[in-house]
């Protein structure tokens, strides 16, 4: 390994590593002479290609850019001496001489108790002091400071993590005059992404965002029938409404409606029957007089038999009326049509008591005498 002093070459020191990044390049010269051991494992982790797809994972606006961890956890990351069998972390005094008192300055980060791996850092701004003889620097940006300015400005969560991937696409090293390690075997191309590596991806590069008002309106609102589609069907699951939220209606039941009151449950069922064998055939009835309210639900047994009459039966007349046939929106078959549901009803409770302070909104209803039954009509959409 490099010592100073110890070579004679007096050209032994500039050595440069070109990061080719989704934005751009970036072309960085080490302090080998400085930070021999850091620039050694920096060079070698690029020399087995560790830094592609590598994400910048920690942008800090106007102080630093954090990459080197393919899991963008800030934990993961091991040194060279570690990927080849020795200690994952390696250690290096601080050079008191190297400051961050230039933006695009590069230094190792801190694992803990002055440990490094295979996380750096670029500085995105002049004069950050606090950095100053606390970490290793072992590196300087010479090209592609526009490119360090796109970062600076990226759009980043809470964390810090960019929304759109900002990624290390390949390294490349202009001059490396350090011997190998043994056993490092340099791979004839960049290898392909671990699932780990691809877990971290959130926007790729690559794919286009289109800024909401350039979204046409069409869109738009059919989004937002589908997150208040989505809305309502959690608030039906909690109140008992829904099995779950994500059920999906029967494809063996067919809806029915404008039915003249005089048609019974057997005369549909009859009608309907020569379709295939029917399992329920239920016309729904007021609760309190018993009358037909003009609609009702068929279950067959076969999904097929069900799509047949469907396509038959509309608009057919029965008992002097044209009914109308649609596939049934309600999940009323998770139970059977004729057994009352049960599920708790509620009632409002006074949102004040007579001392004036708050209380439930809803309070379950323990009278089984002053229960009824309830019914819900099912939503037909429109055939397409």
């Amino acid at each position: 390994m490099y010592k100073p002093g110890q070579d004679s070459n007096p050209n032994f020191g500039f050595m440069s590593v070109l990061l080719e990044t989704t934005h751009g390049d970036i072309v960085i010269d080490l302090h080998v002479k400085e930070s021999p051991k850091t620039c050694l494992n920096f060079l070698k982790l690029c020399k087995i290609k560790f830094y592609n797809f590598c994400p910048f994972f920690n942008v800090q606006k106007d102080f630093v850019v954090q990459v080197g961890d393919p899991t963008a956890t800030g934990n993961g990351g091991s040194s060279i001496f570690g990927i080849l069998g020795g200690e994952k972390y390696f250690k290096e005094s601080v050079n008191p001489k190297l400051r961050h008192s230039k933006r695009g300055t590069v230094g190792m980060v801190d694992m803990g108790s002055g440990r490094y791996g295979s996380q750096f850092y670029i500085t995105l701004n002049d004069d950050l002091e606090d950095l100053d003889e606390r970490q290793v620097v072992f590196g300087q940006v010479s090209e592609g400071f526009d490119i360090l300015e796109q970062i600076n400005k990226a759009l980043v969560d809470g964390d810090g993590r960019p929304y759109k991937d900002i990624r290390i696409k390949h390294t490349v090293i202009l001059e490396d005059e350090f011997p190998d390690p043994k056993g490092l075997e340099e791979p004839s191309r960049s290898p392909s992404p671990t699932p780990e590596m691809l877990s971290t991806v959130r926007i790729a590069p690559d794919e286009e965002v289109t800024p909401i008002n350039e979204i046409p309106l069409e869109v738009l609102e059919k989004r937002q029938r589908e997150q208040e589609a989505r809305a309502n069907a959690l608030t039906l699951e909690m109140l008992g409404d829904l099995p779950e939220a994500d059920a999906a209606p029967p494809e063996n039941v067919l809806f029915v409606c404008k039915l003249n009151p005089v048609t019974r449950d057997e005369d549909l069922e009859l009608i309907f029957s020569r379709f295939g064998s029917i399992n329920k055939c239920e016309i729904v009835k007021d609760s309190k007089t018993g009358e037909s309210l003009g609609f009702g639900f068929i279950e067959f047994e076969n999904k097929d038999d069900c799509e047949e009459a469907y396509f038959k039966m509309e608009n057919v007349l029965i008992d002097d009326r044209r009914i109308h046939v649609d596939f049934s929106q309600s999940l009323h078959s998770y139970q059977p049509f004729t057994e009352e549901r049960r599920k708790p009803s509620y009632k409002l409770k006074k949102r004040y008591q007579d001392k004036n302070d708050y209380d439930m909104l809803f309070e379950h209803e323990t009278n089984s005498r002053n229960k009824t039954k309830s019914r819900r009509r099912s939503r037909s959409p429109y055939r397409k």
